[in-house]
């Protein structure tokens, strides 16, 4: 927003340095983006002082004067004005300086005494006509710095951004206040009540508001008579200043009032109105209205318009229409003053890329106290520059409540503790006072009111910004912030997954990454039944490509593409993981969010050459290895138990992975039909591990104990059981039953052959026994053998071979 000076002057008084202002509204959040000076040009001349002031040795009526400039050694000046004197600040131009009028200074001899520049008169500046004397600046101004940041020169403008939270500024009346609140001062407004005659104002046009939501309040006041012509100069001056084309006296006199008050104005041609009434509606199906700019605007049913009885003549709050605008014709005016939902001017204004100063305004919001003012302003000013009558009376419509918030309560230590200050009681409250907020309360919380234009404020914290406004951001002591800080640490499920990246690396394994959105085929290609909650997975509305509309609730179908992918490019054995995040259906309501447990997967495919990594049994065992370090490496131990009951997994070479009671997963050989549907014609087993479990607590932190010293002592156990029995029951009843000194058993051989009777299996276990003080001696070692083989005998029913 364009501010001319000059202007403002009319409304409050602004401080003589016009550095101050510019610092001041800066500081206070109006960002200066721009000055423009349209004054004479004072480059070069700075801002003296006079050191010494004595007669001239040759001339009764000039002065020797010692000028410091403010940079360099001081100089001699002869000067003229009878009011030069020693101590003053002055407007000092060296030589090489060109005044306003053209002169170019230049060392010159005056009566016998050389002079090194000028020291000016505001007519040698081109600032008035005084020169009986020589320019006096304030005592204050600082030394060296150029006349131009010192002295207003005329016509000068500034360039304010306003915050979107502050419509108030978007005026010279909030300029002005905001002017006043920092240097005091009366505030001036203009002349708004206008002499009104003739016949009653309702008489000519009817106004209602059908959207009530989108309209607050419509007022509408008719002027008679007007002659619709050029503004005069000082009208045209001020717009034009402010960056506004002068039309004709009408519409000029709206726009000026919208630089005045903020408040939008719009004047129709009352003739053109049809039925003599207003209706602000919601636009129809299939609306359209010329506007102003002269283009055809397709209206939505969102878009609030002012209607006559037949359609459209304005779009709220951002433009009038072309049928219904004055013209030189013109004799009667409607002028409309309203209160726009600034939600709903938005949307408008932005859908129909129509940025207007209106707009602009109602965006931000507006005085809604002020309309009345505003429209008799605009009222009276037709009245005086185009020679109207003022209908009596104002047409007034109202809609929905307008929601101000009138009153904030204030804790008048709560600014102490947000800025670090110490203001008083009183003190809060002359600052408050000074944005024309009343705060009242001798005791307990400040009972502060809010002005009807300060639609930015609602909670203690926006008086608590104003109070720092208007005290100055600058004066707010710097203080560093006291906190206790504490080295960030990596997030459990983050170490976690690491940790199983790490380990299945280890195990020779390739992680791969693979996109989250699955084909809506691979439910059916992993063969899941039909009330699998597998299938209830999220789609995905935007996926990336057609066919990846599913979230993926399982990692083995991207795994399965990768193997097929890598063996149809002669890639002889195929060795992935990954580890990522499924969307997992929740058991409530389909439209909510899945849970997204980590998860660790991999795949082992065998081609006919084999490789560095391949295992030489069924892959089933290889895989349970893989499986097997990975528990390990996370701190947990490893459980199987048969019957996965997993649809992609062969029935009889595959198993369930417990940790603890938490079932994490399976492993096992890939089902043939799976296997068919992916084409993949090579051995294949893989394994999928929920690893949220570790996370609440299964896994155990590793413990390291030192090294033993000592020998180990290994003996071999050879027990024919049931062929139910699982071998790993046998393993974690041998760690019990063995004691401390026993750290390893193994199963090294498995045996149901000949001389072995139906529906029994032989199973051969290595114990490896060991202490760490000494070595263990024979009769430790057999107490310990002999316990574990009646264990077998009696828990298993077992024969000992």
């Amino acid at each position: 927003m364009r501010v001319p000076l000059d202007w403002l002057a009319e409304w409050v008084d602004l401080p003589e340095r016009e550095q101050d202002l510019l610092d001041r509204l800066t500081t206070a959040g109006l960002e200066i983006e721009g000055v423009e000076r349209g004054g004479p040009d004072l480059s070069g001349v700075v801002v003296g002082h006079v050191l010494e002031c004595g007669q001239h040795p040759n001339a009764d009526r000039l002065s020797l004067c010692r000028v410091d400039p403010g940079s360099g050694e001081p100089l001699d000046v002869v000067c003229g004005a009878p009011n030069v004197a020693a101590g003053q600040k002055i407007a000092f131009a060296p030589t090489g300086t060109t005044l306003p009028d053209g002169t170019r200074l230049k060392k010159a001899k005056i009566r016998g005494v050389t002079s090194n520049g000028m020291i000016c008169s505001k007519r040698e500046l081109g600032l008035g006509d005084e020169h009986d004397g020589i320019l006096v600046l304030d005592a204050e101004a600082p030394l060296g710095a150029p006349l131009a940041d010192v002295v207003a020169g005329g016509g000068t403008v500034i360039d304010v951004e306003i915050t979107p939270n502050r419509g108030d500024w978007a005026s010279m009346l909030g300029v002005a206040r905001e002017v006043r609140a920092h240097f005091a001062g009366p505030l001036r407004l203009p002349d708004s009540q206008p002499e009104e005659g003739g016949q009653p104002a309702a008489e000519d046009i009817a106004i209602e508001i059908d959207d009530g939501g989108g309209c607050y309040s419509y007022l509408g006041r008719i002027v008679h008579g007007v002659s619709v012509g050029s503004s005069p100069d000082w009208l045209v001056d001020k717009l034009e200043s402010a960056g506004l084309r002068a039309i004709n006296v009408v519409v000029d006199v709206t726009n000026l009032v919208l630089l005045e008050f903020g408040q939008p104005l719009h004047a129709f041609d009352l003739a053109t109105l049809r039925g003599r009434q207003i209706r602000v509606r919601r636009a129809r199906a299939d609306e359209k209205i010329a506007t102003l700019d002269g283009q055809m605007r397709e209206l939505g049913p969102e878009d609030l318009v002012i209607a006559d009885a037949e359609r459209p003549v304005a779009i709220a709050g951002v433009m009038g229409g072309a049928e219904t605008e004055v013209r030189p014709g013109t004799t009667d005016v409607l002028l409309e003053c309203a209160h726009f939902d600034p939600t709903r001017v938005r949307k408008t204004a932005r859908r129909l890329g129509l940025r207007t100063d209106a707009s602009y305004r109602f965006e931000r919001g507006i005085d809604a106290a002020g309309l009345r003012r505003a429209i008799d302003r605009a009222a009276r000013l037709l009245a005086e520059l185009a020679g109207g009558s003022v209908a009596v009376g104002v047409v007034e419509a109202r809609g929905a409540t307008f929601v101000h918030t009138d009153q904030v309560e204030l804790d008048p230590e709560h600014p102490n503790r947000l800025l670090g200050t110490s203001l008083s009681r009183a003190e809060v409250v002359g600052y408050l006072a000074r944005v024309d907020i009343e705060a009242s309360g001798e005791h307990g919380p400040l009972r502060c009111g809010i002005p009807s234009y300060r639609n930015d404020i609602a909670v203690a914290e926006d008086l608590i910004e104003e109070v720092a406004r208007i005290y100055g951001y600058d004066r707010i002591p710097e203080t560093m912030p006291v906190a206790q800080l504490a080295a960030a640490g990596e997030p459990p499920r983050h170490a976690l997954e690491f940790r199983a990246r790490v380990s299945l690396a280890d195990s020779g394994l390739i992680e791969t990454r693979s996109f989250p959105g699955l084909p809506a085929s691979d439910p059916d290609d992993l063969c899941l039944p039909a009330d699998d909650p597998r299938r209830r997975t999220l789609r995905i509305l935007n996926p990336y490509w057609e066919d990846a509309g599913l979230l993926a609730a399982t990692l083995v179908g991207p795994l399965l593409r990768a193997v097929r992918h890598n063996l149809a490019h002669q890639v002889a054995s195929v060795r992935l993981f990954e580890v990522a995040r499924h969307f997992r259906p929740r058991s409530g309501a389909g439209d909510e969010l899945p849970d997204e447990p980590p998860v660790a997967a991999g795949v082992l495919a065998r081609g006919e050459a084999g490789g560095l990594w391949d295992f030489a049994g069924p892959l089933f065992f290889e895989a349970k290895g893989v499986v097997e370090r990975l528990l390990a490496d996370l701190g947990a131990e490893a459980e199987f138990r048969p019957e996965s009951g997993e649809p992609f997994l062969h029935p009889g070479a595959a198993c369930e992975v417990f940790a603890g009671r938490a079932r994490l997963g399976a492993v096992g050989e890939l089902h043939p039909d799976v296997a068919g549907h992916f084409a993949i014609d090579v051995p294949c087993a893989l394994f999928e591990l929920d690893l949220g479990p570790l996370l609440a607590g299964t896994a155990q932190p590793a413990r390291y104990r030192d090294v033993s010293r000592q020998p180990a002592v290994r003996r071999d156990v050879a027990v024919l059981v049931d062929r139910a029995c699982r071998a790993g029951e046998l393993i974690e009843a041998i760690r019990k039953t063995g004691g401390s000194h026993l750290v390893g058993v193994e199963l090294f051989d498995r045996y149901d052959g000949e001389g072995i009777p139906d529906g029994k299996v032989s199973l051969a276990f290595r114990v490896v026994l060991q202490r760490a003080d000494r070595t263990m001696t024979d009769t430790e070692i057999s107490k310990t053998t002999d316990r574990v083989r009646r264990m077998l005998v009696e828990k298993f029913d077992g024969e000992l071979r």
